[in-house]
C-alpha cells in the first residue's frame, strides 16, 4: 500500500501539473506593443480619410464631417451628400431622406467626386 506521505506527494504533483496546464491554456496578456491590438484601431490613413483630404483640397467650399463609417458633405450648413466606402455594397447612389448616399469601393478620383457632388446638389 501507499503511505500517506506518498499520497500527499502525488496530490501536490497533480495540482502542479494542472496549474501548468491551465497556465499554458490561459489567454495571453495584451500589452501596449501588441500588433493585434493596434490593428483594431481605425487607421489614420484609411480610404475615408483620403477621400476627406481630397474633398478638402479640391472642393474648398464643401465642409466634410468624418463619422465612424461615412463622411457627411455639407455646403452652407446644408447636407449635400453622405459618402461611404464599402466593398460589400454596390458602388451606387441611393437616398436617405433628402440626402443622397454615395458608395464607393475605393478612394474616388477627383472627376468622380466632382460629378457626384454636382449631381447631389
Amino acid at each position: 500500500m501507499i503511505d500517506g506521505t506518498w499520497w500527499l506527494v502525488i496530490l501536490i504533483a497533480v495540482g502542479v501539473g494542472l496549474w501548468f496546464f491551465a497556465k499554458s491554456r490561459a489567454p495571453k496578456h495584451i500589452g501596449k506593443n501588441n500588433i493585434k491590438l493596434k490593428s483594431k484601431n481605425i487607421p489614420l490613413n484609411d480610404s475615408l480619410q483620403k477621400t476627406s483630404v481630397l474633398i478638402k483640397q479640391y472642393f474648398p467650399d464643401y465642409r466634410v464631417t468624418r463619422k465612424a463609417n461615412h463622411l457627411l458633405v455639407s455646403k452652407q450648413n446644408k447636407k449635400i451628400a453622405m459618402i461611404t466606402i464599402d466593398k460589400k455594397l454596390a458602388a451606387s447612389q441611393r437616398r436617405l431622406g433628402d440626402v443622397p448616399v454615395i458608395n464607393y469601393h475605393r478612394v474616388p478620383s477627383r472627376a468622380q467626386l466632382a460629378a457626384n457632388l454636382e449631381e447631389a446638389e
